[in-house]
């Protein structure tokens, strides 16, 4: 059964908002996404898992952004093509924490914070599109 982009989306970030404590796998009859977490404020996002979720022919693992390189290498990606100049700083910002705030300071300042959000929207549906394309998983068409 076919799933839409859109659930996939949605579930990449409720798993980026867990930070590691969740888990979601798909469906690959159905479709549905199910999520498990043990993150205490997001307990209405947590399903009963069902009793087979092990078996890869029914069930696949939803990726994490880290999975798919949709942190720190989509970050310098977009440095190399849209801030060039910048590059050497934003792989600097990125050695030390609080890297994300910084980075979209440096953004604003360099008025390029649309064109990131722009970037990582396009780069984060390619790579779930890839990455059902590796695991047979078929995609609804957009209305």
């Amino acid at each position: 059964m076919p799933t839409s982009l859109q659930q996939l989306l949605d579930a990449l970030e409720l798993l980026d908002m867990q930070k590691g404590l969740g888990e979601a796998y798909l469906c690959r009859r159905t479709g549905k996404i199910y999520h498990h977490t043990e993150y205490g404020d997001l307990q209405e996002f947590n399903d009963e898992l069902p009793d087979d979720i092990e078996d890869d022919e029914k069930y696949v693992a939803m990726p994490s952004k880290r999975d798919l390189d949709l942190g720190k290498p989509l970050v310098l990606d977009f440095a190399r093509q849209y801030l060039p100049d910048d590059f050497d700083e934003v792989r600097a910002i990125f050695s030390k924490r609080g890297a994300y705030g910084n980075f979209k300071a440096l953004l604003t300042r360099r008025k390029a914070l649309n064109q990131w959000y722009d970037f990582e929207t396009k780069e984060t549906e390619r790579a779930l599109r890839d990455w059902c394309a590796v695991h047979g998983i078929a995609l609804a068409e957009s209305k």
